[in-house]
């Protein structure tokens, strides 16, 4: 029996039993990361491996001590790890050893959770692509001349490639839809509050990015969802959170009405292949009994852009300005993320209050929208995993794009008002390429959408039937 092959369910279920247990899972994730991640460079500041063994032997024949008790983690790099190098792929902290964890670390730990090391993730999570100047790129389990997405990278092809079970993530602009989607996994971003946003930063202006679970079952996205949506006092916003897995069960679809917005009326430019791949997805959803309909845009897209480009650089600008102050800092600061803060430096109150009041549009256009439709379907992606080597895609099915992230407009919707979205695997196309597509639903609806997907996960079992064929 493969253990790299079972879900975290799978693998916390036989340890219950006696049938395994912690060392022998690490040890098999630890041979695993040995035989492929040279190749995929995923997985980095790997902790030594007889440490790693000695803490998972010390949990050996012990009760279970939480949710993810002696399962292997590896975190991703823009979180905060004790006695682990830190960089958020920038070459300013290649040294940085944090004296603490993060807070989504913690509770992972208190778990059961044993941190192996981190993922890679590009410079600050900023772009779709997972590469810096500390780590290098992050290759595709599918194909590793391709990119394996971002920002959660080195966290989606580590999971594709069975050097983890399940894993963090985060999600700013696709950063857990993109990277799930180019390789063939789930990645679930929550309604935002749910998961508290970290301390030690703005907790009050950027109400866009939040943590998020991913893994190879929509299960396991549930079990670490459990671990990391408890309130925090410290943090303002939070949404009360369940017991997500005591009570997550598959949907049944029949009945449900989805709505299908495509390509937003062709405002968001896909490649050949990937609005077909998605229909193939909702052909799936039909036949489990499901309404599909096609949805006109509920919303103007340049709107969208514009007051999601206003504030994602206001806030870049907020983290980072004081290292833009300082000259020594700015020479070590990736150029995309020199554009989002001086973009955000030279934005006026109007701009921004502007910005705010289309967002607030939006957010009630949507949620009137939601109450039509139980969900909302559209493409995790506007592109197929594109050639490693490229920093971003400069076109798109011919149009030319205007930013390093444009090409990712197509998550933006959601991003913006913070709707809960799950992206799904749907296939492949001619060239063994994976992408998926997300499906959206209103806020606070996280359980409602991970059942459907717990519903689909049954019906195509996407990440079990086409594991990459990396050895």
């Amino acid at each position: 029996m493969d253990l790299t092959e079972l879900s975290a369910g799978a693998l916390t279920r036989l340890m219950a039993e006696g049938k395994t247990c912690p060392s022998e899972v690490m040890a098999a994730f630890l041979d695993r990361i040995e035989a492929v991640n040279g190749t995929i460079n995923a997985v980095v500041a790997l902790r030594p491996r007889d440490d790693l063994m000695a803490e998972a032997r010390a949990m050996d024949g012990k009760a279970a001590s939480g949710p993810l008790h002696g399962l292997p983690i590896a975190v991703k790099d823009l979180l905060a790890t004790k006695g682990i190098v830190t960089t958020w792929g920038s070459p300013i902290h290649a040294s940085f050893v944090p004296g603490e964890d993060a807070l989504a670390v913690a509770r992972m730990k208190a778990a059961g959770a044993i941190v192996i090391g981190k993922t890679n993730t590009p410079e600050w999570g900023h772009g779709s692509h997972s590469f810096n100047p500390v780590y290098g790129v992050t290759r595709n389990p599918y194909d590793t001349t391709r990119s394996a997405g971002g920002s959660s990278g080195g966290t989606a092809a580590a999971l594709a490639a069975r050097m983890q079970v399940l894993a963090d993530g985060s999600d700013m602009m696709g950063s857990l839809r993109n990277p799930a989607a180019f390789c063939n996994v789930y990645g679930f971003r929550p309604t935002w509050g749910l998961v508290p946003t970290e301390r030690g930063g703005d907790t009050f202006f950027n109400t866009m990015a939040t943590l998020g679970p991913m893994a190879r079952a929509p299960e396991d996205l549930v079990r670490l969802l459990d671990v990391m949506a408890q309130p925090d006092p410290a943090v303002p916003f939070d949404r009360p959170a369940g017991a997500f897995l005591e009570g997550h069960r598959a949907a049944e679809p029949r009945g449900m009405r989805i709505g299908w917005l495509a390509d937003w009326g062709g405002a968001y430019p896909c490649e050949a292949g990937i609005l077909e791949a998605c229909e193939g997805g909702m052909n799936v959803l039909e036949a489990l009994g499901a309404a599909v309909e096609p949805v006109a845009p509920p919303f103007p897209a340049e709107q969208l852009w514009q007051a999601w480009t206003v504030l994602r650089s206001t806030a870049i600008f907020g983290s980072k300005r004081d290292l833009w102050r300082d000259a020594s800092m700015r020479e070590m600061i990736k150029p995309e993320t020199l554009w989002e803060i001086e973009c955000g430096a030279a934005f006026d109150a109007e701009e921004i209050c502007t910005a705010s009041q289309i967002r607030s549009q939006w957010y009630a256009a949507a949620q009137t929208l939601l109450q039509r439709y139980d969900f909302l379907v559209m493409p995790s992606a506007q592109v197929w995993p594109f050639p490693a080597e490229w920093r971003w895609p400069r076109t798109v099915a011919g149009v030319e794009m205007d930013t390093y992230h444009r090409w990712m407009e197509v998550v933006v919707p959601v991003s913006l008002i913070g709707l809960p979205s799950l992206c799904v695997p749907v296939g492949f196309n001619g060239q063994g390429l994976p992408t998926g597509m997300q499906i959206i639903g209103a806020t606070g609806s996280d359980a409602r959408v991970l059942a459907l997907g717990a519903a689909y996960h049954e019906a195509t079992q996407w990440p079990q039937k086409s594991p990459p064929a990396i050895a």
